[in-house]
């Protein structure tokens, strides 16, 4: 166990990063195509072909699913990935024609100090390109990378995450998660986070929780943000108890994260079902997903670095161990 989203087998991640943008995309691929769902749960989301994850849609698999920076301009990075996936002969079959399915969710991160003049049109297909095509099992990195280049939080550099847990069913459950919330992971001005109680291993600093607690809201302002990110399980689902883990999976986000589900966040969870394994309890699964979302989001934030820029949003270790 690597404590990450690759823990589940058949399920591979790649990053595309560009720190002179500001920006990145981050790609997950299921080999085989997984079940899945989404619930959105902000109020300004942005995304792509999440509609096919309704209940009463058609599809029932997909083959990926893109997370990008950008606002809605990084919507083109789903198309990148469609494109590597189909050059690599993936693919449902409509019409006679392999269409691979790569739904997507976008970040706001416009306004982080990056580069943002790239012309006619977005870099994001290419980088969803590239980042599917660096897609691969085990290891990645976390922190500022991918879709979580240009994340921000209130009060520190957000970025990505990840966390796994194993059921009493032997089922593992993974999150990933980038981390560009309007509200603010950490207590009060920090440095401990909300989702300490669920911390295994010392896996973002070990503070545990403070002897008191300042719920007054730490915001950035008005400027939309989002909290996009999946959890995956081996067991088998159907679409409808996909659609349930996204849910229970969405409280660990506002567990982890006070206030969530803002009007200018889009925050959105995916979840998929690898099918690699039967049985199991979805009032357990559900329960973990809530719990590595947490974990994932408190990582993400942990894991950071603070962009290259001048007056660029510190770190969590550069705010909290420099002192």
């Amino acid at each position: 166990m690597l404590n990450l989203l690759t823990d589940i087998a058949g399920v591979s991640v790649g990053h595309c990063t560009d720190l002179t943008l500001g920006s990145g995309v981050t790609a997950v691929i299921f080999e085989p195509p997984a079940v899945a769902a989404v619930h959105i749960g902000g109020g300004a989301p942005g995304s792509r072909d999440t509609a096919l994850l309704d209940l009463d849609a058609t599809v029932q698999r997909i083959d990926a699913i893109t997370l990008s920076g950008g606002s809605t301009f990084g919507l083109d990075a789903a198309g990148g990935v469609q494109a590597m996936l189909r050059e690599a002969g993936r693919g449902q079959i409509f019409g006679g024609m392999p269409i691979p399915l790569a739904p997507q969710a976008i970040l706001f991160d416009l306004a982080n100090g990056g580069d943002k003049d790239w012309g006619r049109f977005s870099p994001y297909r290419q980088m969803g390109y590239d980042a599917a095509l660096a897609a691969r099992p085990g290891a990645f990195a976390l922190g500022s990378v991918g879709a979580g280049t240009g994340a921000t939080t209130p009060l520190v550099k957000g970025g990505i995450g990840s966390a796994s847990a194993i059921a009493s069913s032997g089922h593992i459950v993974s999150a990933l998660v980038a981390v560009n919330a309007v509200g603010s992971p950490l207590i009060g001005d920090g440095p401990h986070f909300w989702a300490a109680p669920f911390e295994q291993d010392k896996e973002f600093g070990g503070l545990g929780l403070p002897q008191s607690f300042d719920l007054r809201p730490r915001l950035k302002g008005a400027v939309t943000a989002t909290t996009i990110g999946m959890v995956v399980t081996d067991a088998t689902l159907t679409k409808a108890e996909c659609r349930r883990l996204a849910l229970m999976a969405d409280d660990g986000l506002a567990r982890a994260i006070l206030p969530a589900h803002a009007p200018n966040d889009g925050d959105t969870v995916f979840a998929a079902a690898t099918g690699e394994k039967p049985g199991g309890s979805l009032v357990e699964l559900g329960h973990l997903a809530g719990i590595v979302m947490a974990r994932a989001i408190a990582r993400g934030v942990y894991e950071a670095t603070a962009l290259p820029y001048p007056n660029a949003l510190r770190s969590w270790k550069d705010k909290y161990q420099g002192e």
